[in-house]
Formats: structure tokens, C-alpha cells, sequence
């Protein structure tokens, strides 16, 4: 019978060798599996095993797994968080409980209009407003523009040159003899231009030597009888037209040295009156634009000024040349003076509001916005400094009312109560009352009158 090896190891050494095959988690590993031996009996403090042919059964080991850590449980933080929040909303929910509610009361007072229309009295010598007279300050303004321009001439004319010159006339009548001629006498020159002495001629007589005969001579300033450049005739011989059929014809006669000069003739331009007063007419009217802008621009901004309380006229006018005169072009100039009444609306406002005051009632109040006011000059008086206003003005009037007195007088009280105050406090001058409280849970007024809030509607 074969022996029997039984193989004890410490388990110390199997508890490495274990270890040591799990760190290979690839290779499989056989572990001999332990089995109980039967035929062993009363053996109770030292282990028996299996003979090795019998026990060894190779078995197959999956590597084994690192098993996670396991984490305690994290503790929650949202039943502090909503548990704050909670406690964050019910303080503040008490507080708005008490500091919250409150009241808004609007009331509609009744509005009656007053209009009226006054006549009044702007004067320059007036210090402040009168109410009782009626009168309120002016303020008188001026200034002055010249306008100076030059203008062409319109009209035509002819302008004619005559031919004028001197001649020697000689006197050869033998006998000798004296000749006196008239203002005008006719002189012809040899190329049949007429000319006429210019004042009396006296034709001394020849003085005769012998059978000598010297002629007397004179000279004399003629003038063509017609004008243009045809009789600026050159060095002639001249005859006496009224001396033919007579022996002096022959005997007496002129000479000229020099060329006849200054005879011309064309058409030029003139002056006309038409031109003087158109001239006048367009420079008057730029001149008073102009004076008017500068008026204004003296006036400050607080006054008014009405356009039929403004006036001007032409100071001066002057033109360089009179009607008639020929001349291409002439320069007229003009000097007008705007002058003016002007007062400031804020006094007209004071009077108009002052004098609605008057016709209230003690216990009626102006609306805001409602004062309106219209205004136009009927009668003006610039030099003398004064000028009739007529004045529409109108504003709206309600029953006053104390806001601060009503919101104490409605603490504690409802709806209806609240109601009932107000009309107690002011009957027929209110047409409409509505009251709101807030929030929705409040149904009477707080106590404390800064959550009363009193607002009047129009």
C-alpha cells in the first residue's frame, strides 16, 4: 500500500503566497482546495489533508477587484437654508402687516370758470402798476438807420455840341467907313457852314495911304448854328451872308486861324423824378427794416412789443444830383427812425390775476395752468408815450382745500365714513371722491397720517 505524504504548511506561508498571487492580476492561479479526509478519525487539534492525488483540482481565479471606499453620507444644507428663508419672510411679512397698509383718497373739486375784460393803460411815465387806475409802465424805445445806394438813370435825352471858334473880321470898304453889326450876325464859311457872332461886332473903318488901303479888323467869338461834329471845320475864309448885293460884300469879310471845336451830337442819360422817387421808395423801405430790427434788438426779452405800436419815418433824404441832370448813374441816401411802446407781460399777468383774486370768494383758489390771457393795442400814442390795452383774460376757481387738515380728519375711518368727512368739510365744492386702500386686506385708513395720501384731480 503506498505511503501517504500529507504536506502541512504554516498558514502564514499560504497567506503570502496568496497575496503574492493577487497582485497578478493576469495569470491565473491554481489553489489546491482543501478537502476533509474521511478515513481520518480522532484527530481533533491537528489538521489532516488529502493525499496530493486526490486533492489537487486546479481552479481557475479571476483577479480580484479593489473594492471603492465607502463614503459616509454628506449632510444636507437645504433644511437650514429654508428654514432661514422662512423665518426671513414671516419677519418681514409682520412687519409689512403693520407698516404697509395704507389709504389713497382722490378728490375732484368742482371748477368754475371767471373771464372778464378790461381796458388799461400802458404809460411811459407810469413807475409801477396801478390796479386802481388802471395802469401799468411803458417803456419807449428808438433807433435809427441810414440806407445809402446809387441807382442808374432812366431817362433819355440828346445831347447836342455846337462848334464854336474865333474869326478876325476886316473891314476894306473904301471909302473907309465904320461898320456895327448886331448880336447874332451870320458868318458863312467858304465850305457853307453858317455860324453867328456871340455879341455886338464894331468893324473899325481902313486907314488908306496913298492908294494904299489897310483894313480895319476886330475879332469876334461865333458859334455854329447847328450842332455835331460837322462844323468843326478846319482854318476858313468866312463871308456876310446879309452884306450880298451890296458893295460892302466884297469889301468886308472874316478869317479863322484855327479849326471850329466842341460840335457834337447823341443820345445821353438823364435823371428823371421817377428815378429821384424810386430811389427814395426802395431805400426808405430797407432803411426801416433795418431801424425796426434794431429797435427790437434794444427791447429785453421780458417786454412785448405790438406791431401797431411801432412807428417810422424818413428823418432824411438826400440825392446827389437834381431831376433833369444828365448823368449815367446818381446816388440817393436815406436816414428813417423807428420808434416804439413796449411793456412787460408779467405786469399785464399781476394786474389780470390780481383782479380775479378780487372777484373770488375768500375761500376759492386759482387752478394751476388754467390763467390764460389775450391782449391787443387799440389806441397808441408813441410820441406822446402811451397806448390802450384791451385785455380777455380767464382762469379756472375751485374751494380750497386743506390737504394736511383733511388726511388728520379721515384717520381710523372707512370707506363711506371717509366720504361723508369730505362732504361734511366741503358739500357741493367737490363732484367725485374715490377712495383705495392697500393692501387688499385693509378696509379703514391707517393712524398714521403719513399713509394717508390726498391727491386733488381736475
Amino acid at each position: 500500500m503506498p505511503k501517504k505524504i500529507y504536506d502541512i504548511k504554516p498558514p502564514k506561508a499560504k497567506a503570502e503566497k496568496i497575496a503574492k498571487v493577487l497582485q497578478d492580476k493576469k495569470t491565473p492561479v491554481k489553489i489546491k482546495r482543501k478537502r476533509p479526509v474521511s478515513n481520518i478519525s480522532n484527530v481533533s487539534s491537528v489538521p489532516t489533508f488529502a493525499p496530493v492525488s486526490q486533492m489537487e483540482t486546479p481552479v481557475t481565479v479571476e483577479p480580484m477587484q479593489r473594492m471603492p471606499e465607502r463614503r459616509m453620507p454628506k449632510k444636507s444644507a437645504f433644511w437650514p437654508i429654508f428654514s432661514g428663508i422662512c423665518a426671513v419672510v414671516l419677519i418681514i411679512g409682520i412687519y409689512l402687516f403693520f407698516t404697509l397698509p395704507k389709504v389713497d383718497i382722490a378728490v375732484w373739486p368742482k371748477v368754475d370758470t371767471l373771464s372778464y375784460q378790461q381796458a388799461i393803460t400802458a404809460d411811459k411815465s407810469a413807475p409801477s402798476i396801478d390796479s386802481t387806475n388802471k395802469i401799468v409802465p411803458a417803456q419807449y424805445f428808438q433807433a435809427s438807420k441810414t440806407a445809402s445806394q446809387d441807382f442808374p438813370a432812366t431817362g433819355n435825352a440828346s445831347n447836342e455840341g455846337f462848334a464854336t471858334g474865333t474869326i478876325t473880321i476886316y473891314n476894306k470898304v473904301n471909302p473907309p467907313e465904320t461898320f456895327n453889326f448886331k448880336v447874332g450876325t451870320h458868318f458863312m464859311s467858304d465850305s457853307g457852314k453858317l455860324f453867328i457872332a456871340t455879341g455886338k461886332i464894331a468893324i473899325p473903318a481902313a486907314t488908306k495911304s496913298g492908294s494904299k488901303i489897310t483894313p480895319g479888323t476886330v475879332q469876334v467869338q461865333v458859334k455854329a448854328t447847328e450842332s455835331g461834329d460837322a462844323y468843326n471845320v478846319a482854318p476858313s475864309n468866312f463871308s456876310i451872308p446879309g452884306l450880298k448885293g451890296t458893295d460892302a460884300y466884297y469889301s468886308i469879310y472874316a478869317v479863322s486861324t484855327k479849326a471850329m471845336a466842341g460840335g457834337y451830337s447823341g443820345q445821353v442819360k438823364k435823371v428823371t423824378d421817377d428815378d429821384i422817387q424810386g430811389a427814395k421808395d426802395a431805400l426808405t423801405k430797407k432803411a426801416t427794416g433795418d431801424a425796426i430790427s434794431a429797435l427790437k434788438s434794444q427791447i429785453p426779452a421780458d417786454y412785448v412789443v405790438l406791431d401797431n405800436a411801432i412807428n417810422s419815418a424818413a428823418a432824411n433824404s438826400t440825392t446827389s444830383v437834381k431831376s433833369g441832370a444828365v448823368a449815367q448813374n446818381f446816388n440817393s441816401s436815406v436816414t428813417v427812425t423807428a420808434s416804439a411802446l413796449a411793456f412787460k407781460k408779467a405786469d399785464l399777468e399781476q394786474f389780470a390775476k390780481k383782479y380775479l383774486v378780487e372777484q373770488m370768494s375768500q375761500s376759492q383758489t386759482i387752478l394751476d395752468n388754467s390763467f390764460k390771457l389775450d391782449y391787443t393795442a387799440s389806441k397808441v400814442d408813441i410820441s406822446g408815450g402811451k397806448e390802450t390795452l384791451n385785455l380777455n383774460f380767464s382762469a379756472g376757481a375751485y374751494q380750497s382745500i386743506d390737504v394736511n387738515s383733511l388726511s388728520l380728519s379721515v384717520l381710523g375711518q372707512n370707506a363711506e365714513q371717509i366720504k361723508n368727512t369730505i362732504d361734511s368739510l366741503m358739500g357741493s365744492g367737490v363732484s367725485k371722491v374715490q377712495v383705495n386702500f392697500w393692501p387688499f386686506w385693509v378696509n379703514s385708513a391707517p393712524k398714521s397720517q403719513g399713509a394717508v395720501h390726498v391727491q386733488l384731480k381736475f
